[in-house]
């Protein structure tokens, strides 16, 4: 496919963005030269990166099985980033016909394609919006037509709060969504740690200091901290690929490869 044919005029072709650097890894076609190029530089300062960003996927999956099987069938997708295999939509609705999904992302690329990608599916919509304003987000027409706050939502940050620098910024959207949704709501959460990683680590974030969106590292005390409010769900705060597996082959030796942390929280009922 030619760049023009999905490309959305302003779009800057000089700069890497981060949701078409993911969607390369993920074997995705939405990607220009130089996503492409700051990728394989990425992959060279930290080998086990494609093995990362698989490992956060596979959590998301495993989330909204364990969503579902709770009862929930309200998605509220944050940072959703560019349709790539195993959406959301698509895992909900192949248990649940009639789970109701809204994606947001304030990329002009990743919603252009949402909205293609779900043509003809009353059950699931695209927002183009910022994550950081919950307000804005709730408010919308997407969020109030398609989600009944009343009833339990899952709210989903995955892979996306690494791109909020500031921690006291980050647990304000966490609580902005908290406050507005009903008890029994759950927040799904996975973010990016670099501890594992050590030096490499640090070179991949700097190389991330020249995308759209820079990369911030959280240890575990800061990513718990993102969680007030809310209970977390066992096993609690783990590496992503120990957050409930579904065979022991999904956890290796070295769960701490992934390099990113996984839980879920819930709003309590009083």
């Amino acid at each position: 496919m030619h760049d023009s044919a999905w490309m959305p005029t302003g779009l800057d072709p000089d700069v890497p963005s981060a949701a078409r650097v993911y969607d390369y890894f993920l074997g995705g076609h939405h990607n220009l030269a130089v996503d492409r190029a700051f990728a394989h530089r990425a992959a060279q300062a930290l080998p086990d990166l494609p093995l990362i960003l698989r490992t956060s996927r596979h959590f998301l999956r495993r989330a909204v099985h364990f969503l579902l099987d709770v009862g929930v069938t309200q998605f509220l997708d944050l940072g959703s980033g560019i349709p790539s295999a195993g959406n959301v939509h698509e895992i909900a609705q192949s248990v649940t016909g009639d789970s109701r999904v809204v994606y947001v992302d304030r990329d002009a690329v990743a919603i252009a394609h949402a909205g293609l990608m779900l043509e003809g599916d009353d059950h699931a919509v695209a927002l183009r919006a910022d994550m950081r304003r919950p307000w804005d987000v709730l408010h919308s027409d997407a969020v109030t037509k398609m989600l009944d706050l009343s009833q339990p939502v899952a709210v989903l940050l995955s892979a996306v709060l690494h791109f909020v620098p500031d921690d006291a910024e980050a647990q304000s959207i966490v609580a902005g969504y908290r406050g507005a949704l009903a008890p029994g709501s759950y927040i799904v959460i996975s973010q990016g740690t670099k501890e594992p990683a050590g030096r490499r680590g640090d070179d991949v974030i700097r190389l991330y200091e020249e995308t759209d969106s820079p990369f911030t590292a959280r240890d575990r005390a800061q990513f718990t901290a993102l969680f007030k409010g809310l209970e977390l769900v066992e096993p609690g705060v783990v590496y992503v690929p120990q957050w409930r597996p579904e065979t022991p082959e999904d956890v290796d030796d070295h769960p701490e490869r992934s390099c990113a942390f996984g839980a879920i929280g819930r709003k309590p009922m009083f």
